[in-house]
């Protein structure tokens, strides 16, 4: 079987473009919201039943996969969006944004723990020539880690907010993180 190769360009640029259909439903009355709201799940429904069908046909196919994961989280259904980034992973172990992926669902379905050991194994993931691309990501998950490990281990945080802010210096967050770890 040819296994299609996930371009992660096009990808980020649809989960972007996700969050502002988001922002664009946000500015409507409650009224219209709920009647988006219900269109959109059944149109998320029929496109998540769709890709399902696509992948019967043919379970490796990582960009109908990592369309389904996306459709998943745009219907906050974390679980499967979980299970299927998951298989993404098994398939392309080597693809960061899949690890970044799981990390998002993980904390949306408030599971910090598995969140963090996402966000480590994209870390992990990143070549080196997708660092520069990838600077942004690179600077929350590590930000996200050293917050995960302040308690327990305030080297490793320290180390990690380092990180974040070398990647992201204007995180205001990030920045709050060190001054405390640091003072």
């Amino acid at each position: 079987m040819k296994m299609t190769k996930m371009n992660s360009k096009t990808l980020i640029l649809g989960l972007i473009l996700t969050g502002g259909a988001f922002f664009a439903q946000a500015q409507t009355t409650p009224t219209e919201n709920a009647a988006v709201a219900t269109a959109q799940q059944a149109q998320g429904n029929s496109v998540i039943e769709g890709l399902k069908k696509q992948i019967e046909t043919n379970p490796k196919d990582t960009e109908a996969l990592a369309k389904l994961a996306t459709a998943y989280q745009e219907a906050a259904d974390w679980t499967n969006a979980i299970d299927t980034w998951k298989k993404i992973s098994a398939l392309l172990p080597d693809w960061a944004p899949s690890y970044y992926s799981q990390a998002y669902a993980y904390q949306s379905a408030k599971d910090d723990a598995n969140a963090k050991l996402a966000y480590e194994k994209y870390i992990a993931a990143v070549k080196p020539e997708e660092v520069e691309q990838s600077r942004k990501n690179l600077a929350y998950a590590y930000f996200y880690v050293a917050f995960s490990e302040q308690q327990n281990n305030p080297d490793k945080a320290k180390e990690h907010i380092a990180k974040s802010l070398q990647y992201d210096p204007s995180n205001q967050d990030a920045v709050k993180l060190s001054q405390a770890l640091n003072s």
